[in-house]
């Protein structure tokens, strides 16, 4: 199954996605939660328990909707750095024991086909491909072996990072929250149409359509269900809350000469059995 998150005309809506159109949940079933993060409440890991598959109406083309990233407002946004060994490997570091944990803000989200904002103050705006994980119920203490219980599907994240900003600091709190930099979607895609924890998945972006990173899941440092009982030992998942998992070799400021996001440009995400997140890029003082 293949949730969206959109804004019809009376309001936030879910979506269903069905032969690459789009229809409308909250016009078929009334009782339905109109927000992402409401559905994953009522209906914890299985969404697909109170949306019937088989549900039929009027389709939009996914284009010609407004999309909102899948979860507008999470509880909690937590980002893994250094998670692929070559990505940790380009940046002069080795494989870590532990992972890097930091926290994004809500503010920071925008949606696919909507634009990546570049920030007044700098240049310097990277692309990082990134698959994202959804937290389906409340995790606690949660072992490896039952972790992907937890899970109430995956999606596809682009975490437009600020490096100059990311290095003014010991923490990359700064670099990795300006607002709308970090697009997120299109859509939330259910365990039962994915590979097993998505082990051997292949990731890639597009600048310009030009390919700038390809690599695979298998490199990742740190699994989903390594990540899940990691984070549990710390802290309550509660529903909605996402998780972005790192990013592969060959992200911009890596490159000689580096290469940055710029207005105007296009960047693609694309990762298998989840689609294409695609962005165009704006400068601040435009909007």
């Amino acid at each position: 199954m293949k949730l969206v998150s959109l804004l019809a005309s009376d309001g936030p809506a879910l979506g269903l996605v069905k032969d690459n159109g789009v229809v409308n949940l909250n016009t078929l079933l009334s009782k339905l939660p109109r927000t992402m993060k409401k559905l994953l409440q009522v209906s914890g890991s299985s969404p697909g328990e109170i949306i019937p598959k088989d549900v039929t109406g009027r389709t939009t083309r996914l284009d010609d909707i407004r999309l909102l990233p899948v979860i507008p407002d999470p509880g909690k946004i937590i980002c893994i750095g250094r998670n692929y060994a070559a990505h940790a490997r380009e940046g002069g570091a080795e494989p870590l024991d532990y992972p890097d944990i930091f926290m994004r803000g809500a503010t920071s989200l925008t949606a696919h086909n909507s634009a990546i904002i570049c920030p007044n103050c700098s240049t310097k705006l990277d692309y990082e491909a990134e698959l994202v994980l959804v937290i389906g119920r409340n995790a606690r203490h949660v072992s490896e072996a039952n972790a992907l219980n937890y899970v109430a599907g995956y999606s596809i994240f682009n975490e437009g990072s600020v490096r100059d900003y990311q290095r003014r600091a010991t923490q990359w709190t700064p670099g990795k929250n300006f607002d709308r930099t970090g697009a997120f979607g299109p859509a939330l895609v259910t365990p039962d149409e994915l590979p097993k924890a998505m082990a051997g998945v292949r990731i890639q972006t597009r600048l310009n359509g030009e390919t700038m990173q390809d690599a695979n899941t298998n490199d990742l440092i740190f699994s989903i269900p390594r990540l899940i009982a990691i984070l549990s030992e710390v802290m309550t998942l509660e529903p909605g809350d996402v998780v972005v998992t790192g990013t592969p070799e060959g992200v911009g400021h890596a490159r000689r000469p580096p290469v940055w996001m710029k207005p105007g440009d296009h960047v693609e995400v694309e990762i298998d059995g989840l689609g294409i997140l695609k962005n165009v890029i704006k400068a601040e003082n435009t909007l």
